[in-house]
């Protein structure tokens, strides 16, 4: 995995660079903090940007009549348009970018899982969904990384988040020289990996490097990052994960003894059952490629698919039936 590659993330100001919550506050976050030195954060607020200061009355969201409203109750305004309007000219003004980090259960950033009211706001929430701005960037980014910090606490969702991340960041590099070459390359070392998500999208894919087509480098790298984009969107299947591991085990069939082949099986089915993470059995595999050099898994994205120093261990233990 080539290390310079900073994947372009837009925040939520609040976690960890700004005081700017309602409250004045900022929320400091142990993995918005490891990410720092690898990824290009450009922070937003949109809160702020629409002209509420800090610190202010909160805000919440409404259903009125069948639609949705952001309303400040304290002072009755009405600031769902101010939000719709920030909303698109940020999007329209986003040029790379590789992913959204946003604030969970934010009225502006939240992606999911934020309250909504009745009119009035006086009874508890009657439903739930997504803020705002977390709305506005789903529906601009459908195939995009986006995730809130709290569901980034459940190792396999941030596994998956850092996976389709760094890869997408790999792939816009890649291309940014308008070569078939560097496409072919790509799709050469990220061969496991897009295995591992989908295999009939892998099979479109090198369909579409093979370029029997004759289209131009550019044409061929729209509908490559299209697919590609498609391919990462789900998580992919722990016995999908297990059968590319069992197809590296392969490699090394020759070279370990009995008891190195049990452990390594022993593990697989731990990960299997929920109980070690994906980059537990990667590393195993990668200390193998550095005893017995083996080429080809050695320039596989999936045992390296982003910095080591992200492979966290913590979990929050939630949500892992996905």
């Amino acid at each position: 995995m080539r290390g310079d590659v900073k994947p372009a993330v837009v925040i939520s100001r609040c976690l960890g660079f700004e005081r700017c919550r309602w409250n004045g506050e900022v929320i400091n976050d142990v993995f918005v903090d490891a990410l720092k030195p690898f990824v290009s954060f450009h922070t937003v607020c949109p809160e702020l940007e629409i002209g509420l200061g800090v610190p202010r009355d909160p805000i919440h969201i409404e259903l009125r009549d069948g639609e949705r409203s952001l309303v400040q109750p304290a002072t009755g305004r009405d600031v769902s348009e101010d939000m719709r309007r920030f909303c698109r000219d940020f999007l329209s003004r986003l040029e790379a970018v590789d992913g959204f980090l946003l604030k969970a259960r934010s009225p502006s950033c939240g992606s999911t899982d934020v309250k909504i009211h009745a009119p009035g706001g006086k009874s508890g929430a009657i439903d739930k969904g997504p803020g705002f701005f977390g709305e506005a960037v789903l529906a601009a980014y459908p195939y995009l990384p986006v995730e809130t910090e709290g569901r980034l606490k459940n190792w396999r969702i941030r596994e998956h988040y850092l996976t389709r991340l760094f890869t997408l960041a790999r792939f816009r590099v890649a291309v940014r020289g308008k070569s078939v070459r560097e496409l072919v390359d790509f799709h050469a070392s990220h061969k496991l990996l897009l295995m591992s998500y989908n295999q009939a999208a892998l099979k479109r894919m090198g369909s579409l490097v093979a370029n029997r087509e004759g289209r131009s480098p550019e044409e061929l790298a729209r509908a490559y990052r299209e697919e590609l984009e498609r391919a990462l969107a789900k998580i992919p299947r722990l016995t999908s994960n297990i059968n590319v591991l069992m197809h590296a085990l392969g490699y090394f069939s020759k070279e370990l003894g009995a008891r190195e082949k049990a452990y390594f099986l022993d593990a697989l089915e731990r990960y299997r059952q929920g109980h070690i993470p994906l980059s537990a059995l990667t590393s195993v595999v990668v200390s193998w490629m550095a005893r017995f050099e083996r080429p080809y898994l050695e320039q596989q994205a999936f045992f390296r698919p982003y910095p080591e120093e992200l492979s966290f261990i913590t979990d929050s233990g939630k949500g892992r039936d996905l």
